[in-house]
């Protein structure tokens, strides 16, 4: 059976949106002039947006669930994630914004893994699982 680490699936998507972000536009620049807008579609921005948060947040849930019990992962990422969204508001300062959320979206996670990590499989009363 194949495992999936959410907490990597959760990086992979922070990292996938920020090229996204930054680098296609300078790259499929010619994207309009083919009748393809994806780089300012708010819809599809919207939707990248709602994906990374899902998928971060089942996977912060389940090390704070299932292990750890802090609050800092789930800190970090709803600041990562309130940064995304005034990226949408202010077009034009988004790459002030965009950077610092994925920095708080990828630290969540890697602080995540190594909460999960440092507490293995030992659980104690307050464990709801």
């Amino acid at each position: 059976m194949i495992r999936i680490n959410n907490d990597v699936l959760g990086i992979t998507a922070a990292i996938a949106c920020a090229v996204h972000c930054s680098l296609l536009p300078i790259i499929l620049g010619s994207l309009p002039i083919l009748g393809l807008d994806i780089i300012n579609n708010d819809f599809f921005e919207g939707v990248m947006i709602a994906l990374a948060a899902f998928i971060s947040f089942r996977s912060l849930r389940h090390g704070f669930r299932s292990h750890h019990h802090a609050h800092l992962p789930y800190i970090l990422f709803g600041i990562g994630i309130i940064l995304l969204i005034f990226k949408q508001i202010w077009h034009s300062q988004q790459l002030y914004f965009l950077v610092p959320a994925i920095l708080a979206i990828v630290t969540a996670h890697v602080i995540n893994i190594r909460y999960c990590q440092q507490t293995g499989k030992r659980h104690d009363a307050s464990c709801n699982h």
